[in-house]
């Protein structure tokens, strides 16, 4: 099979549900308000409670308090709270993946760090909307838990802690794409926005001339995460060249700010977006 039929197999397993698309269809029309939008989101308490817990924290470092789902949309804006919905129902809609509960647990933390890495590197390089980057990280790398829910045996094959023989590579040779490439397909069936799926199919493209800052950032916090978690004992230059670096404008300290933020930050997010696996720390 290939990446599309695979993540058209378990579309129909890893759904997003009515609220999502009804706080999709919401954003979708300019004539919608704040308070139609907070309404469907009040329907979901969980949802609610996400929201408000990471709008709150030190994810966001808003000043004040957010004690309220209108407030929440207004202060945040209503893309970066979208962007917190599809974390979440994203998040949700795995919960029924089959699979060892502490492989799952190691899953979300390595999305987790992929996510406050990305969203670091770009706070840092200024990017306009920084934050938004945070859901790349999260979902990069969803396809293989598509691939774990229908050939596990795959995803043993696959792994690799060789750093002559990276895992995207051999993810290639097994599968006959990657990991990244079935995550865009999925995506894509959940009818997300190309300004997230595309970025998640380049996320190897190790030539930064072919795509723009966001995939290079993608690709750089995953390296990171690959270095902090897999490959320990290489440094972050195994992983990715100093003329891509270079070309972002990061240099090693700033990569190792982005490590330190995310060892900071990591447990707050993991409580909310899966208490499970923050219960380990």
């Amino acid at each position: 099979m290939d990446a599309l039929e695979y993540a058209v197999q378990t579309s129909e397993i890893f759904v997003l549900s009515d609220s999502f698309l009804r706080i999709k269809e919401l954003i979708d029309d300019e004539s919608s308000t704040i308070d139609d939008i907070s309404e469907v989101i009040l329907i979901d308490p969980a949802l609610a409670g996400t929201i408000l817990k990471l709008a709150n924290s030190s994810f966001f470092n808003y000043p004040g308090k957010i004690d309220t789902i209108s407030k929440a949309v207004l202060v945040l804006g209503i893309n970066e709270v979208y962007n917190l919905v599809i974390a979440y129902f994203s998040t949700k809609a795995f919960k029924e993946c089959i699979a060892d509960q502490s492989y799952l647990e190691s899953f979300w933390e390595r999305s987790v760090d992929c996510a406050l890495l990305i969203k670091y590197l770009g706070c840092r390089l200024k990017l306009r909307n920084a934050e938004r980057l945070f859901i790349l990280g999260l979902l990069h790398n969803l396809g293989e838990l598509v691939i774990q829910q229908i050939s596990p045996d795959k995803i043993v094959q696959c792994y690799s802690d060789d750093i002559t023989y990276l895992p995207w590579n051999k993810q290639r040779d097994i599968l006959g794409f990657t990991y990244g490439e079935c995550s865009a397909e999925l995506l894509k069936l959940w009818h997300l926005p190309y300004s997230l799926f595309a970025p998640v199919r380049s996320q190897d493209e190790a030539d930064f001339s072919q795509v723009n800052k966001e995939v290079q950032l993608l690709y750089v916090a995953k390296r990171i995460m690959l270095q902090q978690r897999i490959f320990t004992k290489e440094s972050f230059q195994s992983l990715i060249d100093d003329e891509q670096l270079a070309l972002l404008g990061i240099d090693s300290d700033i990569l190792f700010e982005a490590v330190n933020y995310c060892d900071l930050e990591r447990l707050s997010v993991l409580s909310v977006l899966n208490p499970g696996a923050s219960m380990i720390y």
